[in-house]
């Protein structure tokens, strides 16, 4: 996001003449900023003081960091639930992921489907995986 050449100090000042009774043309264009501009200002600082508006941009500034720290810590808790998936249930089935003794895990490199995944079905020489009944 892009700074403002103004700070919250000048801002407030340069409403605080127009609110004096100067023109608002004539305190935009001493300023060098569009009327647009001031009436957002306006609507933002208005009814600020000036010490009102630090306290603003402190609260601004700590809840910009607060959100840094949530979306981290939501991305660190995604890549852990992501690994405990992958290694979780290393012993189980192939189908199910159960844990029973009729038909172990196979265990495959990356990228090599397994033998029921049906794209090598006919390159591959091991047995179709037979059905447990686990839940």
């Amino acid at each position: 996001m892009r700074r403002s050449r103004f700070s919250e100090e000048q801002i407030i000042g340069i409403l605080k003449e127009q609110e004096a009774g100067q023109k608002t043309a004539d305190v935009c264009r001493r300023n060098g900023v569009s009327e647009a501009t001031f009436y957002t200002w306006k609507a933002k600082y208005g009814a600020l003081e000036l010490s009102e508006a630090r306290r603003l941009k402190a609260l601004e500034d700590e809840n910009a960091r607060l959100k840094k720290l949530l979306a981290e810590a939501m991305l660190d808790n995604a890549i852990l639930k992501d690994v405990a998936a992958k290694n979780g249930d290393a012993r189980g089935c192939a189908e199910c992921r159960c844990s029973c003794p009729y038909h172990p895990r196979r265990e495959r490199a990356a990228g090599v489907p397994c033998a029921g995944s049906g794209s090598l079905d006919g390159a591959l020489s091991l047995p179709a995986p037979r059905r447990c009944g686990c839940p």
